[in-house]
């Protein structure tokens, strides 16, 4: 859909179909292209021209928020008092279509981020900085909706989104610590960058599709240093980031590394990063294995004693759901559902897509439930494997 926007609402990720105005006063030699680079961003928003048009269909669209707050410029700083205008809650469904384009632009940055990385290129932490905002509001108005499909990466591309994925947890997460928006937007930022330093690792290693030799996962073990070393050439002075980027294969138990920190000794944002890192990357498909599914994930992460900070992950827990978007479940009637929506009513009592009878072992017509309402009988009894029940297009069930 073609828009009229003023050019203090363009971002990065927008599709300019045309620029309003004399052309002689256009500041680009190309009348319509992907806005892809910040450099591009503000050379446009200090021109001459006032109104571009978008194009939705082949772009991000203007941040909604709330009918009473206007003239809100997404690309400058918080404001002094620290609150940024209520956004609009939606619906997972009503959310997706924007997630994508969301996960899409910030998907390219990150791996322009590494690529610049490699080549020995300062890293553009303002850049990086308007996708934390852009996911950020995502996440406002749906919590659910971009984690649940930022997990869906293919093996190829994990490097990359699991960068995304896990800005988007830090950001859930700490908005369930009840975190000012600043230190929102600072776990964000430190999620994004996070794994920066497996740019120093080579790739033929990273999507290696067996296991690793001792000397691979040796090097490997160096990557939060090598991130570390990365920021910090790249002037990127926030000392979230940094202690994120160094820290988060820490343990509570002293176990983790680099520095076998313990405890207290680790920070929150650590730990909070430390949570989210795991949570992500036993849910994707890797080189080397398959993703778990989302609900039977949090079982088994929380019976790994020493790993993470108790009080981080219940918040953690919370952030995504008892029951997360994506979770296949049995029902009390004894059908399997997946989740599709958290309620806003109880986190346990989800809205569902029921599809199969285990008492018949066969399919059954997908019906929508929301188990928060009232009439409704039925309700999760537990997480189950898809693997085990023969199901493998969980997924397309709740993503489509």
């Amino acid at each position: 859909m073609l828009k009229i926007v003023s050019t203090k609402q363009v971002r990065l990720g927008m599709f300019i179909h045309e620029l309003k105005g004399p052309w002689i006063d256009h500041p680009f030699w190309k009348r319509a292209f992907k806005l892809e680079d910040f450099a591009d961003l503000k050379k446009l928003q200090t021109s001459v021209v006032k109104e571009v048009v978008i194009d939705t269909s082949k772009g991000l669209d203007v941040i909604q928020i709330e009918d009473d707050v206007q003239d809100v410029d997404p690309v400058v700083a918080l404001p002094a008092d620290d609150k940024l205008p209520k956004v609009k809650q939606v619906t997972s469904a009503e959310e997706r279509s924007k997630a994508k384009q969301v996960i899409s632009a910030s998907k390219k940055a990150v791996t322009s981020m590494f690529n610049d990385a490699r080549m020995g290129k300062a890293i553009k932490a303002e850049a990086a900085m308007q996708f934390v905002n852009d996911i950020a509001d995502s996440i406002a108005r749906n919590q659910g909706a971009l984690i649940s499909l930022a997990r869906l990466k293919t093996k190829d591309d994990y490097t990359y989104m699991h960068s995304v994925a896990v800005c988007a947890l830090m950001v859930a997460l700490a908005k369930e610590l009840g975190m000012s928006e600043q230190e929102v937007k600072q776990a964000g930022l430190a999620g994004l960058l996070h794994d920066i330093g497996k740019a120093a690792i080579p790739m033929d290693v990273l999507n290696k599709p067996g296991a690793l030799t001792e000397d691979e996962f040796a090097l490997v073990k160096l990557h939060p240093e090598r991130g570390h070393e990365l920021l910090m050439q790249a002037h990127i002075t926030d000392s979230v980031a940094l202690d994120v980027c160094l820290h988060h294969h820490e343990k509570v138990d002293g176990m983790g590394y680099p520095h076998r920190l313990q405890g207290d000794a680790i920070s929150l944002f650590a730990k909070m990063g430390a949570v989210c890192d795991v949570y992500d990357a036993v849910t994707s498909n890797r080189p080397y294995k398959d993703g778990w599914e989302p609900g039977v994930s949090l079982q088994r992460m929380s019976q790994w004693a020493g790993h993470f900070d108790d009080v981080v992950f219940k918040a953690f827990v919370k952030s995504v759901g008892i029951y997360p978007i994506g979770s296949m479940v049995k029902l009390k009637s004894g059908r399997l559902a997946v989740v599709v929506d958290q309620s806003p009513k109880s986190l346990l009592k989800p809205i569902v897509k029921v599809f199969f009878s285990t008492k018949s072992n066969t399919r059954l017509m997908v019906e929508t439930l929301d188990l928060s309402r009232g009439g409704v009988n039925d309700e999760i009894v537990g997480h189950e494997d898809p693997v085990l029940w023969g199901v493998h297009d969980v997924d397309k069930l709740w993503a489509e």
